[in-house]
């Protein structure tokens, strides 16, 4: 590239030349053909080594330059995707664990909730055998207190009996007598409600 540029510039100066000397001079000392080939002389120094300081020097650091930041972008690229990767297994691992967790509550829900369903079953039939051993306590009580109140009644039925007759009259009463009119009356009243 170097040579191209500096052929060029060495064909153009000489057309140049060629051409200055075909005409007149001028009164600009730019444009006057005898000063043409030192001005071309310059140019070609000055942006020779211009070209040749930027092409050695200036130019390798900025591709230099170029391919460290391409190689940085290129780097930070895939460290991105890595990570972007790693961040989408962590998301699909928080929801298996949290999918997890919810199953794990509900089957602990649910084994809890069957414990006391349970034990609320077994409570309840201990205070039914409670109740109905009660219930049956009562009713034997309440049979034997059936049975026995006849016998009860008529023992107080004799001895107030007595006590109102000995107030009455003033005498005292033989209690068998008394047993055997509140005996009679008794059955009279059973028959009664047979």
């Amino acid at each position: 590239m170097f040579k191209k540029i500096i052929v060029s510039i060495t064909v153009f100066s000489f057309a140049l030349l060629t051409m200055a000397q075909s005409s007149e001079s001028v009164g600009m000392p730019q444009l006057d053909p005898k000063y043409w080939f030192s001005q071309i002389f310059w140019l070609v120094l000055t942006f020779g080594t211009l070209f040749i300081i930027l092409s050695k020097f200036i130019l390798p650091k900025i591709s230099n330059n170029l391919e460290t930041r391409k190689s940085q972008i290129l780097e930070n690229i895939e460290a991105a995707e890595k990570q972007r990767i790693e961040v989408e297994n962590k998301i699909k691992e928080y929801e298996k664990i949290i999918f997890d967790s919810k199953n794990q509550a509900k089957n602990f829900l649910n084994e809890a909730k069957q414990k006391v369903i349970v034990d609320i079953n077994k409570k309840k039939e201990f205070l039914e055998n409670q109740i109905n051993k009660e219930i049956k306590d009562v009713e034997k009580e309440i049979v034997d207190l059936k049975n026995k109140s006849p016998e009860k009644i008529n023992k107080i039925a004799i001895e107030t009996s007595s006590d109102l007759i000995k107030h009455l009259i003033g005498t005292e009463v033989n209690n068998s007598s008394i047993s055997a009119i509140v005996e009679n009356l008794s059955k009279k009243n059973k028959e009664k409600i047979l």
